[in-house]
């Protein structure tokens, strides 16, 4: 086995691929030395950084981490997800190479969980919409009907830590939940496992929880949608690819669906001049559902905790 590569400091490197991490993360890394990438770091900005300092271990936040910089850093052992979401990782390549490539699972189950129900609701109750006709001084108490979600179903596509606590949180607000997730095992009462079919045909509104996968890619289209109840929620706070965007803003125009709640999508940061931002009913969020300060503590803890568990059973250590 190859000896880690050490910095000046005379420690091995993990390089994060952000400006920040927790302090309590940092505490754990407290035997490497801690190299940022920065506020928006792009991919040859990894790789510039992997062939500098070598990292036996990369904490990713943002940017992607593909084959170029695992080449960058042959002490590498392993890429750890601060958050979830892996599709960021060319995991194919990390295999080939043995590197590990490890995920803060369910550590932003409650924020991003919180999120999705969050968006939910401002689509039913059309929050956005009444909050700026009440600042530009109407009173629409007459004329506005709003929807209530009690009684309605709401159809989950992923049921992992994510999805199963946004089923807890309609459920308690006496909603029908079903849910599709061929991986899922041992569900809650709570949650009635049906097959995508089920989901568009008797979803009023449709959240997605799940991983980007080739499989899935554009998995809410033109034939799917014209397959949903008319005037369904749909609401997105895991991958942008899920959803074929064009499909998706023609589906609003034509009244298909009623509302779109969405945190995540195709090109990340939207470009100015996007459709959706003249849209008034697709409301928007960057890609912040899982950031909470509570989930930054503990997407950063898990993070480096499992980057050192396989440090650690590689025997690199400082």
């Amino acid at each position: 086995m190859n000896a880690p590569a050490h910095t000046r400091s005379g420690r091995p490197a993990v390089l994060v691929t952000a400006a920040d991490l927790a302090p309590q993360a940092l505490a754990l890394l407290a035997d490497y030395d801690v190299v940022y990438a920065g506020k928006t770091p792009a991919e040859e900005d990894i790789v510039a950084l992997c062939r500098a300092h070598d990292p036996v271990a990369i904490i990713v936040r943002y940017s992607k981490v593909g084959a170029a910089a695992m080449d960058a850093a042959p002490s590498l052992k392993v890429i750890s997800k601060h958050g979830s979401g892996t599709d960021t990782i060319d995991k194919q390549a990390a295999q080939a190479r043995g590197i590990a490539v490890v995920a803060a699972a369910g550590a932003n189950a409650a924020a991003v969980a919180e999120q999705a129900m969050a968006l939910l609701l401002a689509c039913a109750k059309s929050v956005v919409a009444l909050d700026a006709r009440m600042h530009a001084g109407h009173w629409d108490k007459a004329t506005h009907k709003s929807a209530e979600l009690a009684g309605k179903t709401l159809g989950l596509i992923g049921l992992g830590a994510i999805g199963r606590r946004m089923a807890r949180i309609a459920a308690s607000m006496e909603m029908r939940v079903i849910g599709f997730d061929p991986y899922a095992r041992e569900l809650p009462e709570t949650i009635e496992s049906v097959d995508l079919d089920a989901i568009w045909r008797e979803s009023d509104a449709i959240s997605l929880h799940c991983p980007l996968t080739t499989d899935n890619r554009g998995l809410l289209n033109r034939d799917t949608l014209a397959r949903c109840r008319r005037g369904v929620i749909v609401v997105n706070t895991a991958r942008g690819g899920l959803i074929d965007e064009d499909a998706l803003l023609q589906a609003v125009r034509d009244g298909q669906v009623g509302a779109a709640g969405l945190d995540s999508f195709a090109v990340e940061p939207m470009r100015a001049g996007h459709p959706f931002q003249s849209q008034p009913n697709i409301i928007l969020s960057p890609h912040i559902g899982g950031v909470t300060r509570e989930a930054y503590v503990k997407m950063g803890v898990a993070a480096a905790e499992n980057a050192l568990a396989v440090l650690r059973q590689a025997a690199v250590h400082p």
